[in-house]
């Protein structure tokens, strides 16, 4: 379901990197030939390219890349190019600084990835940092939300499809009581967001629907104007249907005055490679309109070339 389109016969890493240190020389760069190697090559194949580029021309890809590179088409090629690892610490770190400040992204990276991606982020994040995340997440939140967020960076959940259906029924209860109450900071609510299984919660939410006549996500709506319960109802979202929490994001990052060109970039450089055939489908059922026609009217120039490439627009 990843939208990235690999060559059936890939250029060895050395041409690759030949053709990308080519691109960098003289007045001008040639930002089709970045974008014609760089959005077709999968994470093992781009670590190999930074691998070889470095060994041949004793430079840092990223480094060069920085350098070429401006705007919008900069940020989504760099954020393109890091491992998967790599570019979670960077968000998960620019997600705590003070100006660039966005729970959201937290939550993301902690619900929307496995939990052995999450945990090689958090292992990237201390390598390049020498902190912890859970460490900068309790420095720079407080009251619920550290609360909330804390437990949620901290967790290695387990990944099986097994669901215990007895538990999900109490579960389904415990949260019933809770929201129905208003009670959002519990600590029950919050061990089961922050600490259970993907297909456990899945269960325990669907069986929360089939008792009460209605989804969690609805009783959080009376409140959704207050930050922490909007994490929440993020958090369950990515858990469940990461595919409509993603949709979400670009439709409020194309569809209003002023293009979110962050929003955007982020969800098709971590999406690209995972998920984003379904985001698409999902876009286009909400919105009656494909993705690429979308994001070709609100970008231009190689921002657009290259976010439509990551996304399948056109040939490898």
């Amino acid at each position: 379901m990843a939208s990235l389109k690999v060559p059936a016969t890939v250029p060895s890493p050395e041409e690759d990197a030949k053709q990308l240190n080519e691109a960098f020389k003289g007045w001008g760069t040639n930002e089709g030939v970045i974008i014609s190697i760089l959005a077709h090559r999968n994470a093992t194949q781009r670590n190999f390219l930074r691998t070889v580029y470095a060994a041949n021309y004793k430079k840092d890809l990223l480094k060069e890349l920085d350098k070429e590179l401006s705007g919008d088409f900069e940020r989504a090629v760099m954020l393109w190019t890091f491992d998967p690892a790599e570019r979670d610490a960077y968000l998960a770190k620019e997600s705590t600084k003070m100006f660039t400040k966005n729970n959201w992204i937290l939550v993301e990276i902690a619900c929307a990835r496995s939990a052995l991606d999450f945990l090689k982020a958090k292992q990237a994040y201390q390598a390049r940092y020498k902190t912890s995340l859970e460490e900068d997440v309790a420095y720079h939140t407080s009251g619920d939300l550290r609360k909330l967020l804390v437990p949620l960076v901290s967790t290695f959940r387990y990944d099986g499809a097994e669901v215990n259906m007895m538990l999900a029924m109490l579960e389904a209860k415990m949260l019933h009581d809770q929201v129905e109450d208003k009670e959002y900071n519990d600590g029950n609510l919050i061990r089961i967001l922050t600490t259970r299984s993907k297909a456990q919660i899945s269960a325990t939410l669907n069986h929360f629907k089939n008792t009460y006549g209605t989804s969690i996500t609805k009783y959080l709506k009376k409140d959704s104007d207050n930050e922490y319960v909007q994490l929440l109802k993020a958090i369950i979202k990515c858990l469940t249907y990461p595919e409509k929490y993603f949709e979400k994001v670009l439709r409020q990052a194309i569809n209003k005055v002023g293009t979110d060109e962050w929003g955007l970039t982020r969800v098709v450089t971590t999406r690209a490679e995972l998920d984003m055939e379904r985001i698409k489908e999902e876009y286009l059922r909400r919105n009656s309109v494909p993705l690429d026609r979308a994001i070709a009217k609100d970008t231009h120039g190689d921002y657009e070339e290259i976010l439509l490439a990551l996304i399948g627009h056109g040939h490898a």
